[in-house]
């Protein structure tokens, strides 16, 4: 057997990085780390579903819009058993995401547990290209559907608020959806951005606690656009880390009602170190903690009103069956 000594101190590294007993602490070689920056970029080849990590399972935080794992019928919450024959038991989160990672036409199998049953799909990569920002109308609503917070959110958004803004200030919309769901997350400073559009200047967003650093509380710091616009924000299991930053500060400010069900419960932070030849560490830094107080790391954000979304054969909700999105424009003003 030939050994790749490269690999070898890689692994080395993976496996003092993982002794610290954090899934969201890991070293990353060149290629995943390549492949983390270009998640934030919004474009990656793969099947398009964003992992997570529950009871140290591989867990699909939320397959994306119509991507190949979509497609494919997987949804969120299923555990990633296997992938090509392989157990996942031990893997860490970017080791599992690189695995699944790989070129356009290039095939997968992955063996999935749902309910407690094993199941098993082979399927094709693609390439995948993922907008922050997708905004509809809907009775005279706005729907602002919020995918990540990547690198290019904060202008999508601002292109979106603006259009949002008009249509408010002109009395053609009596209202706006923020839809959260299947969204899991990304830069923090993202969330506080977005959220100081809906709060007074001086109101706390997050408080991040460190035993390594100061403390730091993030306030709005400007004057925001949709201040009094109605508002309901939609969560469901795949709302994770800067999504529920979000949705629990406009809910402790008592801006918005949230709806849909229990949100993931990611209350940690990480810094993304660069080290030499690519290689990177992620380094859980602090934990957040919501204007009332609340660490809702392994708890998630319950709703103020639970609404149950049921899908079709296919494993999808189409927007005639999306019983969460029809009690948000309910509870709109008429």
């Amino acid at each position: 057997m030939k050994l790749n000594s490269q690999q070898m101190v890689y692994g080395a590294i993976k496996g003092m990085v993982a002794t610290i007993n954090d899934p969201y602490t890991f070293f990353l070689t060149p290629d995943e780390n390549r492949q983390a920056k270009n998640d934030l970029e919004g474009k990656f080849e793969g099947i398009g579903a964003e992992l997570g990590l529950k009871d140290n399972r591989i867990v699909v935080i939320a397959p994306l819009k119509k991507s190949p794992a979509e497609k494919a019928g997987i949804r969120t919450g299923d555990f990633i058993n296997a992938v090509d024959g392989k157990k996942t038991t031990s893997w860490t989160l970017s080791e599992a995401v690189s695995k699944i990672r790989g070129p356009k036409g290039t095939k997968i199998q992955l063996t999935l547990e749902r309910n407690g049953k094993e199941y098993t799909v082979t399927i094709t990569r693609d390439q995948i290209t993922i907008a922050s920002v997708d905004l509809s109308f809907d009775k005279n609503v706005a729907v602002l559907k919020l995918n990540q917070f990547g690198d290019n959110t904060n202008a999508e958004w601002d292109k979106a608020v603006t259009e949002i803004k008009t249509k408010w200030q002109a009395k053609q919309i009596k209202g706006m959806i923020l839809d959260l769901r299947d969204n899991p997350g990304g830069y923090l400073e993202s969330s506080v951005y977005l959220a100081s559009d809906f709060l007074k200047p001086g109101d706390l967003i997050v408080k991040q606690e460190s035993t390594v650093t100061p403390s730091h509380d993030y306030v709005v710091d400007r004057d925001g656009r949709l201040l009094d616009i109605p508002l309901v924000v939609l969560i469901n299991k795949g709302s994770a880390s800067a999504s529920e930053i979000l949705a629990g500060s406009l809910r402790d400010h008592k801006r918005a009602q949230l709806v849909g069900e229990k949100s993931f419960g990611k209350g940690s932070v990480q810094e993304a170190i660069d080290l030499n030849q690519g290689a990177g560490l992620h380094v859980t830094v602090a934990k957040w903690i919501l204007p009332n107080g609340d660490w809702i790391n392994g708890k998630g954000i319950e709703p103020n009103v639970t609404v149950l979304n049921k899908t079709d054969q296919n494993n999808t909700v189409t927007p005639q069956t999306d019983a969460q999105l029809e009690k948000a424009l309910e509870l709109l003003p008429k």
